[in-house]
Parts: C-alpha cells; structure tokens; sequence
C-alpha cells in the first residue's frame, strides 16, 4: 500500500515522503497512529500544496535575513567597559553583552549564540560575525569604549 508520511517515522521514512509499505503495516500502525495517510489524489494534492507554502516561507526568510544583513553591516554598536593599562579589559565582552547592547540601542534582537565570538578582550573596534540564516552571515561593528 503506498502512504503519505505526515511524521517521521525512524527506518520507514521522513514526513513527506510517499513510500509503498506492507498493507497491514499501514491499516494498524502507520494508519492508526497518525504517522501516514493512504497516498490518495487528495493526499498528494495537499502534499504538493504544503511544499509550496514551506519553498514560500523559506524564500521569505532568507529575505528577511538579507534584508537584517544590510542593516546590521551599516551599524556600530558601542559598549562601555572598565579597562586598564594598555587597553586590556578586566574580563571580557561578551555576545550576551552585544546582543543586549544592540536590542537597546537599535531594537534590532539577535540571539547570543548566533554571534561567532569568545568575546572581546581590549578596547577598541571589533567585528563580530553574525550566522542570521544557513546562507546569509554579516559582520557587526563593535566598538568598546573605557567606562569613565
């Protein structure tokens, strides 16, 4: 019998997929369960249809990622830290201090763990890469100044 796989189902097949499977395998497990529907005209038809909404919403996003890109590139963001002798910092900044940093100043948020960086250790310009989508990165400007 061949099914439409809603869920992913291990060893059988992932959600989307139409594969052939054993009759009784279908009807009391697969069936049953909710991981599979018989793979009929009005199945497919919504197959098809589901795939087009997720292409759709995967190009919006990756323009949206685009379009965060080129406005991050144009920022800077500034954060003031305590330093000493030769611009070293007491400690470090970190991207849970940039992120926060950045959603202030800007209103723009981007989750810490996105931003590739073991933090920075001394005054002065840095540029932090930012994973926004798969495809799309961008570089922050971060400028550390000394807190007075």
């Amino acid at each position: 019998m061949k099914v439409v796989f809603l869920k992913d189902v291990k060893g059988k097949g992932k959600k989307g997929e139409i594969k052939n499977v054993a009759d009784g395998y279908a009807q009391n497990f697969l069936i049953k369960n909710g991981y599979a529907v018989e793979a009929s005209k009005q199945a497919l038809s919504q197959l098809e249809g589901q795939k087009k909404l997720e292409e759709k919403n995967a190009a919006a996003e990756l323009q949206a990622a685009k379009d965060l890109k080129e406005k991050i590139e144009q920022l800077t963001v500034e954060i003031k830290a305590k330093s000493g002798e030769g611009g070293r910092l007491f400690g470090s900044v970190s991207t849970k201090q940039i992120a926060e940093a950045l959603q202030k100043a800007y209103g723009i948020k981007i989750d810490k763990r996105k931003m590739e960086s073991e933090g920075i250790r001394s005054l002065g310009y840095s540029n932090i890469p930012v994973k926004l989508h798969n495809e799309v990165k961008a570089t922050l400007k971060v400028h550390v100044v000394e807190e007075s």
